[in-house]
C-alpha cells in the first residue's frame, strides 16, 4: 500500500521540480531582458543629451561666418539619429517580450488537463 503512495508522491514532487526549474529559468529571461532594455533607454537619453548641447552650440554658433555651423548642426543630427534609433529599438524590444511565465503556465495547464 506504501508503495503505490510513495510512487503518487515522487511523480508529484518531480512536476514540481520541474516547473519550479522552468519559472526560475524564465524569471532570468524577463530580468535579463529588462537589463537590456534599460541600457538602451540608457543610450538614448545619454545622445539626446549630447545632441542638446550640440544644438546649445549651434545657436552660438549660428552668430559665426563659417563652415562652423553646418559641422555643429551635422553633429547634432547625427546624434539626435542616434538617440531616436537607439529609443525606437528599446520600444520594439519592450513590446515583443514574452508573458512573464507564460511557458510555465502553459505547462501547468497541461499538467491539468491531463490529470482531469
Amino acid at each position: 500500500m506504501l508503495g503505490p503512495v510513495r510512487e503518487i508522491a515522487r511523480t508529484l514532487l518531480s512536476f514540481a521540480l520541474t516547473r519550479t526549474r522552468l519559472a526560475a529559468t524564465e524569471l532570468e529571461e524577463q530580468a535579463l531582458r529588462l537589463i537590456e532594455i534599460l541600457v538602451w533607454i540608457a543610450v538614448a537619453l545619454f545622445f539626446f543629451g549630447v545632441a542638446l548641447l550640440f544644438a546649445a552650440v549651434l545657436v552660438v554658433l549660428l552668430f559665426w561666418d563659417s563652415n562652423r555651423v553646418l559641422a555643429a548642426g551635422l553633429l547634432t543630427a547625427l546624434f539626435v539619429s542616434i538617440g531616436a534609433g537607439a529609443a525606437l529599438f528599446a520600444r520594439i524590444r519592450l513590446r515583443e517580450r514574452p508573458k512573464l511565465l507564460a511557458a510555465t503556465l502553459a505547462e501547468l495547464e497541461r499538467d491539468q488537463d491531463t490529470l482531469g
